[in-house]
């Protein structure tokens, strides 16, 4: 048995660039530094044409069912969106509609999201925390928002976003193998 661990990371923008994206293989980077990890990355702005009008699973192209596959067998999840009036992207919720409602129970998440301000910053607890708490997934305590001064070109520029990233990593290792020590904290 292996012991990588099956993670996806799932990007809630339908546009490129995009600093959503760029936040969430910030956080899978971080997590590979630290475990040994298998990564499906699923981007929206991709694959949300295929789905966009979809309404039943049946339906669905193959490459989206594979998708949903790796969602609903993933060890971590990692949940990232923009903010679009007040909540994560409309596609977004889309793609998750299609998840079984059962699939993701007991399943961790690290939860992260994007927005023009802090203002937005609540996103994380009050839309992206009750969706993934109806699938009864272990939403993990820290998750990360970053807004657009955090970014310099599509790059995080900000120190504070980083030591936020390490913390939510941290965290997430914790989580996954509470008896191992992440590598920042073990000297």
């Amino acid at each position: 048995m292996s012991n990588t661990l099956k993670v996806v990371a799932v990007s809630g923008s339908v546009q490129r660039p995009t600093r959503t994206l760029v936040l969430l293989k910030a956080l899978v980077a971080g997590l590979a530094q630290q475990l040994p990890i298998e990564l499906h990355l699923i981007e929206l702005s991709e694959v949300g044409p295929q789905f966009a009008g979809v309404l039943r699973r049946e339906d669905l192209p193959a490459a989206v069912e594979a998708d949903l596959q790796a969602i609903e067998t993933a060890d971590l999840l990692i949940a990232a969106s923009p903010v679009y009036r007040a909540s994560y992207t409309g596609l977004f919720k889309h793609l998750f509609d299609f998840v079984h409602h059962q699939a993701l129970n007991n399943v961790p998440v690290l939860l992260a999201a994007t927005g023009g301000s802090d203002r937005h910053a609540l996103i994380i607890d009050h839309q992206l925390r009750p969706l993934f708490g109806f699938f009864q997934a272990l939403s993990l305590p820290v998750g990360v928002y970053a807004a657009e001064a955090d970014f310099t070109d599509y790059r995080i520029t900000s120190p504070q976003l980083l030591e936020r990233i390490e913390r939510a990593v941290e965290s997430a290792v914790l989580s996954l193998h509470p008896t191992v020590q992440p590598a920042a904290s073990a000297a």
